[in-house]
């Protein structure tokens, strides 16, 4: 395992089984809110941290209670995802409300943009269609959404 990065995040899942995923700027993948974890930081306060960085949102305290422990899974070839699960009620989340802190250089100019730039709850009959490759194998072959449905709070 040595050598490999992991990256944190969360599979947050609405009332309807929809997965909430976040526009890579610039790119044409969607993908769930992750990231690397800070030196002495452990995986959920990672994960955690980074969805609120990369979408605003912050947990209740009565949600972060039933945060579920995913995990960590193989990614790509030099990543590991360890994943945390949470389902969040209707009017809970306002996707028009989302907005990122995480800013990046662009490649061409250095121009500093932010890493995610959109928003969408996407049904798993439909995560392949928006998903990275890596992220879409994942919850076809490991992870399995509607599974995870049936099993969260």
């Amino acid at each position: 395992m040595t050598g490999r990065t992991v990256s944190c995040g969360v599979v947050m899942l609405n009332a309807q089984g929809d997965v909430l995923l976040c526009h890579a700027t610039e790119t044409t993948h969607w993908d769930v809110p992750k990231g690397q974890a800070d030196p002495g930081e452990n995986p959920r306060d990672a994960a955690l941290r980074e969805l609120v960085e990369e979408t605003g949102i912050v947990l209740s305290p009565e949600r972060l209670e039933h945060l579920k422990d995913l995990g960590r899974f193989v990614y790509r070839r030099d990543k590991d995802l360890h994943l945390f699960a949470v389902r969040v009620t209707d009017g809970e989340v306002d996707l028009a409300k989302c907005v990122c802190e995480s800013y990046f250089p662009r490649y061409s100019d250095g121009t500093m943009i932010p890493e995610m730039d959109a928003y969408r709850w996407v049904s798993p009959a439909d995560v392949d269609r928006f998903a990275s490759r890596s992220l879409a194998r994942l919850f076809q072959t490991t992870l399995s959404l509607a599974e995870l449905n049936e099993t969260l709070d």
